[in-house]
């Protein structure tokens, strides 16, 4: 699947949501900013849970929303951040965010919002409920 524009797509369930964060994957490289918006409950982790099964990680992938980030490793790093607890980009930087960029991983920000304006995403995945409480639309936006 060609992810170098807009993609949308629709997700019947959560395997289905995963399985997009799988292919979605494959266009990833170290470096890469994928900012992840979308309500609770939406599928974000599930779609990370996707990327890093993706990436060759074969370690449980749960949501860092009081850890703030999971660091995972396999045929690329995956450093899962959820930024729901924190109020602005200063957050970010207290927390070291710089060093993970160095690190030749790829950064997955859920709840991207609330750092907004401190990076410049490579990607950003939307997700929102479809027409029942199970399917999800999901669109992916190559930003640069």
């Amino acid at each position: 699947m060609d992810f170098s524009k807009i993609t949308e797509l629709t997700a019947q369930n959560e395997c289905e949501t995963e399985k997009i964060g799988e292919d979605f994957a494959k266009s990833l490289k170290a470096g890469d900013i994928v900012a992840m918006y979308g309500g609770m409950g939406m599928g974000k982790t599930a779609f990370t849970r996707g990327i890093a099964r993706g990436l060759g990680i074969s370690d449980r992938v749960t949501s860092p929303t009081y850890a703030i980030v999971n660091e995972y490793y396999g045929n690329l790093s995956l450093f899962h951040f959820d930024l729901f607890r924190l109020s602005g980009a200063d957050e970010l930087f207290d927390i070291g965010f710089d060093d993970y960029l160095t690190r030749g991983g790829t950064c997955v920000i859920e709840w991207f919002e609330n750092a907004e304006g401190a990076y410049s995403p490579d990607y950003e995945v939307h997700i929102s409920q479809g027409i029942d409480e199970s399917e999800r639309k999901i669109i992916i936006k190559k930003v640069k």
